[in-house]
């Protein structure tokens, strides 16, 4: 069951409507943990069983973090982090390695035969671990008292709108309004629906349509042109921003209609003039998690320059592998971890407004290239790519899409990057403007989105 799925729009009326028909806050916790629960197995059912596993430990666990002193408590956070973190490496990462290790006795002539794992990554399992991991180190940090309503703790890692895709939660926002009983708001509902109407936009207008160009020029590398492989590097850029913000607008939105308000994850960041500041606007709660749950803890930048690099180079090269068990993403993260360290320029300063707009546009430029790593099947296809880019090759410009289509792409993406640099909050004050809105946007979604079996890039890790 995806966002974009009539079955979802079915699922999300009936739940926020029984959700204010309950009067008192334990049945809604309830009611949002069994439709959480339900919209986790409409993908494979029998992966909520590893979820309750970590929950369980986890849940215990924050008891007696809290309850222990010294070593003891370390103990039960090890615990927690193996249990996490073992389940992630075993699902996501055990036949990478087998696969690597395979390779390298190969390569020295002695053959291994190892056996691989025939199973799917669960869904979302990446987002899961760490939001749990987020709240056994807030409880060892005595930032957050361990809760022991089981039933809240679960509902705080399972809440539907972000469970497979984010934001990736901290407990001190979530857990308080969890257990505090707000009043059907009008003004939230209005906030929430324009904010989920957005993200809609954002995917099957924008995103699944620039998707029909990207899956061409990465299929057929070798007969497109250069021009068409950089168009097709450049949509691919707009569309992972458009497929992955627009998820976390639905997630955002569905949860601000319940009076649940969820961390931003995305703030304009092909405005960024640098690298640096690009993570600081892209997937925030994942950058923020890096930041204080392993960058700080590693030293930052207080044991000196050559520690602050090598901090940064394993943050990014962690944040690579976090993404997907493959060669691709552990070259993307290092090759950001690179250039954040090296491109640091003095570009993006002054009040020169030529040299601001130069900036944001080579941030971008580097930024889309190495997309191009993220989505290529192989680090063979990434090098064959860029490389096919810059010769400046001819070769067929067929790029699936009409010139008008191509017209429309580019209108609707210079639509998005304006409303949300100029009106990036979803606030309608009057209530014949919201049903205008609203009206438009479900017109403006069915006529002009592609709907396809296209599913949200980011629900692969």
């Amino acid at each position: 069951m995806t966002f974009i799925s009539l079955q979802f729009l079915v699922f999300f009326m009936v739940v926020t409507l029984w959700f204010f028909r309950l009067k008192n806050q334990n049945g809604r916790i309830w009611l949002l943990l069994i439709a959480s629960c339900y919209f986790y197995m409409s993908f494979i059912p029998e992966y909520i069983l590893i979820l309750g596993g970590t929950i369980i430990v986890d849940y215990f666990a924050g008891i007696q973090i809290e309850k222990s002193e010294g070593s003891n408590r370390k103990f039960w956070l090890v615990l927690s982090i193996i249990a996490n973190i073992g389940t992630l490496a075993v699902f996501k990462y055990y036949n990478f390695f087998i696969d690597n290790i395979h390779t390298g006795f190969l390569f020295f002539g002695k053959p291994l035969q190892l056996q691989l794992l025939k199973m799917a990554l669960p869904i979302g399992l990446s987002f899961h671990t760490f939001q749990a991991l987020s709240y056994t180190i807030e409880v060892y940090r005595r930032k957050q008292p361990a809760e022991r309503n089981f039933v809240v703790y679960a509902l705080y890692v399972m809440f539907y709108p972000q469970l497979v895709a984010g934001p990736i939660e901290r407990p001190q926002n979530v857990i308080p309004q969890l257990k505090e009983f707000r009043p059907y708001n009008w003004d939230n509902v209005k906030e929430g629906l324009a904010r989920m109407c957005w993200g809609f936009f954002k995917k099957v207008v924008i995103a699944d349509r620039l998707a029909m160009v990207v899956e061409r020029t990465f299929g057929h590398t070798a007969e497109t042109s250069s021009a068409a492989l950089f168009i097709g590097a450049v949509f691919y850029s707009f569309q992972i921003y458009c497929d992955f913000s627009g998820y976390s607008d639905i997630a955002l939105g569905a949860a601000k209609v319940m009076n649940i308000r969820l961390m931003e994850n995305f703030k304009q960041p092909y405005l960024s003039g640098s690298l640096s500041e690009f993570w600081t606007r892209w997937h925030i709660s994942l950058s923020t998690w890096f930041r204080d749950y392993l960058y700080i803890p590693l030293g930052g930048n207080r044991k000196g320059e050559w520690r602050r690099r090598v901090n940064i180079m394993v943050v990014f090269l962690l944040s690579g592998l976090w993404h997907g068990a493959n060669w691709t993403f552990i070259i993307w993260g290092l090759l950001h971890g690179l250039f954040v360290l090296i491109l640091v320029s003095k570009i993006n300063t002054g009040n020169s407004a030529i040299r601001k707009i130069f900036s944001v546009l080579f941030n971008f430029i580097v930024v889309t290239f190495l997309w191009i790593f993220f989505r290529a099947e192989n680090l063979a296809a990434a090098w064959i790519y860029i490389k096919s880019i810059c010769s400046f090759r001819g070769g067929s410009n067929f790029i699936t899409l009409s010139p008008a289509e191509f017209i429309f792409s580019l209108l609707v993406i210079m639509i998005m990057l304006l409303r949300e640099k100029y009106l990036p909050r979803h606030i309608i004050s009057q209530n014949s403007r919201f049903w205008i809105y609203l009206f438009s946007m479900v017109i403006i979604c069915y006529f002009f989105g592609v709907f396809k079996e296209n599913q949200f890039i980011y629900f692969q890790f």
